[in-house]
């Protein structure tokens, strides 16, 4: 195992060293793989290729089924190969037993045609007395499985992280990184060839990690800067290609990581003031973009071509307000399009900053975004969608309510939308 602490110029000078070239393209869209992770295939949240999604539905219309789902979760549903996987948080024994039972962390295997449930795997238990404290609006499984070809990558952070293929048999577990919670759990892993990676920002000695996808052992583990007031955070890493080299992005407090996927080798980072960081970081245009903090947020832009400490020379433009506290960003063309948690939705000129229009959507927002033929879908906290029209004029297209809590963010396969609530899943198609 390779641990790498955080790192300062003076004792890093060896990545001055690095040639990057001239700045990277973004990630290129990837044929149809159905919606195997959190935000899809891309990691945007975009759905690729041509969709006839429908614009309006309603609890009567254009549902093609509702399943109610056991236990709580706000993991995102992924849809592959005529499969949903979610994750819950199930009461075990009888249900009753308990006003805060143990609890069965699992694997919920849906038909995605008929919303039939399959096969419900538990993979870890939570007993009762260890189980933590958590943020009203979280559950103890709210990060969203992968697909990646014939295994399935359960997460629950703090608890541990399971491989199982595709009929739910366990191939490995990981129960050895535990770190102290705040609020419970959040960020989704992202794989990176052999290699699952992701934030482990709890109270105290936040880094990022690497398993091997293959046996869950630890390949290399990477400290973030420990001086940040509140180390908490939830977020889900990104991976980029810049200049052909890639980059794994993993924002925390008071500090973004670019980190090489290969040896953990951390290639820049910016620092900035802000913890309980959520949103998934995009790449468009050769920018980064993210929002930090949960108080007082700012939307960055960032030059990813750097090397050591970036934070006074590759900080494109920042924006600190109307900015989202929870939702992931879209990107699309010049714009970024955001929904902040009291829901203003903005656009906003990638190259730049200016904002091209702020309008209040009205409700709460925590799901991110999903793009679907130059339509936009935002899903507020009661289950009302309101859709409009991508591009530089904000125009609503339609809303539709579910009236059911939702919190995950929606998933895209074929002509379907799939909202989860928080008792059920829906198949939206017309």
């Amino acid at each position: 195992m390779t641990k790498i602490r955080s790192f300062h110029l003076a004792t890093s000078a060896f990545l001055l060293l690095i040639s990057f070239g001239i700045l990277g393209s973004p990630i290129s869209h990837v044929a149809a793989e159905g919606w195997s992770r959190f935000r899809g295939p891309s990691g945007n949240g975009i759905a690729e290729g041509t969709s006839n999604v429908p614009t309006e539905w309603s609890r009567d219309t254009n549902i093609a089924f509702r399943t109610p789902l056991p236990g709580q979760g706000w993991s995102s549903p992924v849809v592959s190969d005529g499969r949903i996987y979610l994750s819950a948080a199930i009461p075990a024994g009888e249900a009753g037993d308990s006003k805060s039972p143990d609890l069965d962390l699992s694997l919920i295997v849906l038909d995605a045609k008929n919303g039939d449930v399959l096969k419900t795997v538990s993979l870890m238990r939570q007993t009762a007395e260890k189980s933590p404290k958590i943020h009203k609006k979280n559950s103890h499984a709210s990060p969203t499985p992968i697909v990646d070809g014939d295994r399935v990558f359960v997460h629950f952070g703090y608890q541990g992280t399971a491989c199982v293929d595709l009929d739910g048999n366990v191939i490995w577990k990981n129960r050895d990184l535990f770190f102290k919670p705040v609020h419970g759990n959040g960020g989704t892993p992202v794989v990176v060839d052999d290699k699952l990676i992701f934030t482990c920002d709890g109270a105290s000695d936040p880094k990022v990690v690497a398993l091997d996808a293959n046996t869950g052992e630890v390949v290399w583990e990477v400290d973030r800067p420990n001086d940040a007031s509140r180390k908490f955070s939830f977020c889900t890493p990104a991976l980029i290609f810049v200049n052909g080299q890639r980059q794994v992005i993993a924002p925390g407090s008071d500090c973004v990581l670019s980190i090489s996927p290969d040896d953990g080798r951390v290639i820049w980072q910016l620092l900035y003031s802000g913890y309980s960081v959520i949103p998934k970081p995009i790449y468009h245009n050769g920018l980064v973009f993210l929002s930090t903090s949960y108080d007082t947020p700012s939307m960055l832009a960032i030059d990813p071509t750097g090397e050591g400490d970036v934070t006074d020379t590759h900080l494109k433009w920042s924006l600190k307000k109307n900015v989202p506290h929870t939702p992931s960003m879209l990107a699309d063309e010049e714009w970024i399009y955001s929904i902040s948690d009291d829901g203003i939705a903005m656009c906003v000129e990638a190259a730049t900053g200016d904002i091209i229009y702020k309008k209040r959507v009205g409700g709460g927002f925590s799901a991110s975004p999903v793009m679907v033929d130059d339509k936009i879908y935002y899903t507020n906290e009661s289950g009302l969608t309101t859709v409009i029209a991508a591009g530089p004029d904000y125009k609503v297209l339609a809303e539709n309510d579910l009236g059911e809590r939702t919190l995950a963010s929606a998933a895209v396969d074929g002509n379907a939308l799939f909202i989860r609530t928080a008792d059920a899943i829906y198949r939206i198609e017309e």
